[in-house]
């Protein structure tokens, strides 16, 4: 079992960056991330291993978002930059099933935290 805190949204203007941040109760688990933008289904953002050496990003996302983690301090993160309206959502952070995952985007996520909302002007 993990239990995850999301911090750090916010409202941005277009082009402007956040820096969302997961605390977790472990460092041995594979981490995600996902938005669930307004009137629509929770879609995955990015996702790294349990050890930091393997990352995956959504096309949408792909060399403006980077997803980075601190073992030791048990957080993750994810840098968002050249924010866009579309990128407004619910952002959650998720932790794979077992520890020691690889972290695909198809590995079973399984434990939520609540969410944190951004907001990006047009």
């Amino acid at each position: 079992q993990v239990q995850l805190v999301e911090s750090g949204g916010g409202l941005v203007q277009a082009g402007g960056s956040l820096r969302l941040s997961c605390a977790a109760s472990s460092s041995r688990y594979a981490m995600g991330w996902f938005r669930q933008a307004p009137r629509k289904e929770r879609m995955f953002v990015a996702s790294i291993a349990w050890d930091g050496r393997r990352t995956w990003y959504s096309d949408s996302v792909k060399g403006r978002f980077t997803i980075s983690r601190d073992n030791a301090k048990n957080m993750v993160y994810l840098q968002m930059n050249d924010l866009n309206p579309e990128d407004t959502g619910v952002y959650y952070c998720a932790a794979d099933r077992a520890p020691n995952g690889v972290g695909s985007p198809n590995s079973v996520f399984t434990f939520w935290g609540q969410g944190t909302q951004v907001t990006v002007s047009s």
